[in-house]
């Protein structure tokens, strides 16, 4: 990859990770942006094809680019869905559905998937603050679910991936996601993703209904909130 083009992806994950643009947020036209950045306009296209592929942001022609994943359904629905839930039935509904979600992508992830997968683990490991942890765990969930190639089990992971966005879940994240949680949760990521690449299955299967199991044993630990 280009120097320019590399740095334009730092200052535009720079942008993203501190929260510049919320999710869901409209970044500025090309235009803006590209003089913003001091590049050109071609380099900047390059940079946010590179970032829509990592879903960072999702572009709607005619309307332009926004920061976060493409919205699946109205969001209206979301919110229906988010008012009549909790997280202890959120975590109950990824047990059911993540595990075979992993085993499925063991099988069926392109060679770009679990290369893709291997950089979300890495950068995960990098992350400074826990926003930006939030936002690779997510993704690499996210990109697990998307190597099934199946429609309808995506669909069902973006629904619950869009209701753990309520606030309710987010009060829950910053109250359980302390430093040693994250580490526990990376040697998970670890290992889960190396089971993916050796196209273990039944392993990959494992060891993601671990992860989801310590994550809602975390969550059970915390106090209620008010």
């Amino acid at each position: 990859m280009g120097g320019s083009i590399q740095r334009a992806l730092d200052s535009l994950r720079e942008l993203l990770e501190n929260d510049r643009f919320s999710t869901g947020g409209r970044l500025p036209p090309e235009r803006t942006l590209a003089g913003k950045l001091g590049i050109s306009r071609s380099v900047l296209r390059k940079a946010l094809s590179t970032l829509e592929d990592e879903g960072r942001i999702w572009r709607h022609v005619g309307r332009g680019t926004f920061a976060g994943t493409k919205p699946q359904i109205g969001q209206e629905e979301f919110s229906s869905v988010s008012s009549v839930t909790n997280p202890g039935e959120i975590m109950e509904a990824r047990l059911v559905l993540e595990p075979k979600l992993a085993s499925m992508a063991a099988v069926r992830a392109t060679m770009s998937e679990l290369a893709h997968l291997e950089t979300i683990e890495m950068k995960s490991r990098e992350a400074v603050n826990t926003a930006a942890f939030e936002h690779w765990d997510g993704l690499l969930h996210q990109t697990i679910a998307k190597a099934t190639d199946n429609s309808l089990l995506i669909s069902l992971f973006v629904v619950i991936h869009k209701v753990r966005q309520s606030d309710i879940w987010g009060s829950l994240k910053k109250a359980t996601l302390n430093n040693e949680h994250r580490k526990i949760y990376l040697e998970q990521h670890r290992n889960l993703v190396k089971a993916l690449k050796d196209r273990n299955g039944p392993m990959a299967e494992k060891l993601m209904r671990e992860h989801l199991e310590t994550v809602r044993q975390h969550l059970l630990e915390v106090p209620p909130l008010e």
